[in-house]
């Protein structure tokens, strides 16, 4: 493998209830903090499997922020570019899960160091390095972070990377035409395009997933491919169209599957695997990572991986 997977967004804890039905307008018990932030789970995962993999991001300089960079660290991932911002705090999420399993998040983001995130000197020299460029919808929170966005990705673009990008935004921030802006013009650099379920539809005119993947792959995706949840993983592109079902594992925390299920799938192509192998490191990744409580807390190694598939047959 040759030259970083690179990606850039929030690095943030994740504090959760621990009960289902749980909420926050009393007082209840809380579990955490863990390190988490959906651009660093996927750089955790990628630096666990092997991969060269670095995080542009922002910190502050307090418990929360060298927790997360720590462990990143641990992991193997290259915190160069993780600037630290002395009078702002590191970002966080309480996390409370309904007794269907969906999930809450009360977030500090846009005010917290993670909103100060900017392409830098650091930013550019990994980048400069960069083979993998991946994009999380989920740090695409300000018009700030857009315009480095941006700049980021065309940096690597220049530079020959790939660029995935797992939308995990909100329909309502598309209703902004600056957001909107945005995620057309990341979506014409986009070589690999990883929405969960109905999320395929947000960024097209289309009122199926037929005609949406269609008009993905007209506009240059290479590579579409669908997070199920529960239900397995849709591939399409040009060449191939296949359907894969999950691996059977207990839920215990849905945080970071899809995270760690789209490094596991963009570290094993960077290693010249099939799309069908690299598919199924990555719902393996995906299906270990529900089994723990926090988001970098189920990322696995290629060994662990190897086993979990082996016994589930």
């Amino acid at each position: 493998m040759t030259g970083m997977i690179v990606t850039m967004g929030e690095i943030l804890v994740d504090i959760l209830a621990e009960e289902k039905g749980q909420g926050f307008h009393e007082p209840g018990r809380l579990l955490g903090p863990f390190p988490g932030g959906a651009p660093a789970t996927f750089i955790a995962q990628a630096a666990r499997l092997g991969a060269g993999a670095g995080i542009i991001s922002c910190i502050g300089d307090d418990d929360f922020g060298w927790l997360c960079v720590d462990r990143l660290r641990r992991e193997g991932a290259d915190v160069s570019a993780v600037r630290i911002e002395p009078d702002q705090v590191t970002a966080s999420a309480f996390v409370r899960y309904r007794e269907d399993g969906d999930r809450d998040f009360l977030f500090n983001l846009k005010r917290s160091a993670a909103g100060r995130i900017t392409i830098d000197a650091a930013a550019r020299a990994m980048l400069a390095q960069c083979a993998h460029f991946h994009i999380m919808g989920s740090s695409l929170f300000s018009f700030h972070i857009i315009d480095e966005m941006k700049k980021a990705i065309e940096l690597a673009k220049a530079n020959g990377a790939v660029i995935s990008f797992d939308p995990n935004i909100r329909k309502e921030m598309l209703m902004i035409p600056e957001m909107r802006a945005g995620l057309e013009f990341m979506l014409g650099y986009t070589d690999i395009f990883m929405p969960s379920g109905p999320e395929i539809l947000l960024p097209t005119e289309a009122k199926s997933e037929r005609a949406a993947v269609e008009e993905l792959l007209d506009l240059g995706v290479r590579m579409v491919v669908i997070k199920r949840s529960r239900k397995g993983v849709s591939f399409r592109s040009r060449d191939e169209q296949f359907d894969l079902p999950a691996f059977p594992v207990e839920e215990i925390d849905p945080t970071g599957a899809g995270d760690c299920f789209g490094a596991a799938f963009v570290t094993c192509l960077l290693q010249g695997m099939g799309t069908r192998r690299a598919l199924d490191y990555a719902r393996a990744a995906g299906a270990l990572a529900v089994s723990r409580k926090g988001g970098m807390e189920g990322v696995a190694d290629f060994a662990t991986l190897d086993a979990f598939i082996a016994a589930a047959g």
